[in-house]
């Protein structure tokens, strides 16, 4: 039997460090990293809106504030909003990718991948909307 390796919630934050923060220093509340934790938490959990992000970040905010600073409080839907859209997009697809790629370098020897239509997201004039999945067996 093979013990299974914990995961370390503030694994990410090692991570996130690599990307330059577009704000201006006079106008930030909230740190990048909680920013950035709470909004990747809440997609993976299912979060689709900026409200649905603060939501989630609401309702975790004992877990949350485990391992980020959160002396004021869950950052507003807005302030989700108005980081993601001066994000550079190329430092978050670099962050990603360099976390994504960190798990189990040794150990991937498949990766699954499962594809679905999306039923009724056809619009006239429109492609329908496909999903896929990725993950590793290990």
């Amino acid at each position: 039997m093979t013990k299974k390796k914990e995961v370390d919630p503030v694994f990410m934050l090692d991570f996130i460090s690599s990307i330059e923060d577009p704000r201006i220093d006079r106008t930030k509340k909230h740190s990048l990293e909680t920013i950035m934790i709470i909004a990747i938490c809440a997609v993976i959990c299912g979060a689709k809106s900026w409200n649905e992000i603060e939501v989630y970040g609401t309702l975790k905010l004992e877990f949350l504030s485990k391992f980020l600073n959160l002396e004021n409080g869950v950052p507003s839907h807005d302030t989700f909003r108005r980081f993601f859209m001066i994000l550079m997009p190329n430092s978050l697809q670099d962050f990603f990718t360099n976390w994504v790629s960190s798990f189990n370098k040794d150990e991937v020897k498949q990766i699954c991948i499962d594809g679905k239509t999306l039923r009724g997201s056809k619009r006239k004039g429109d492609r329908t909307i496909h999903v896929i999945n990725a993950y590793s067996t290990a």
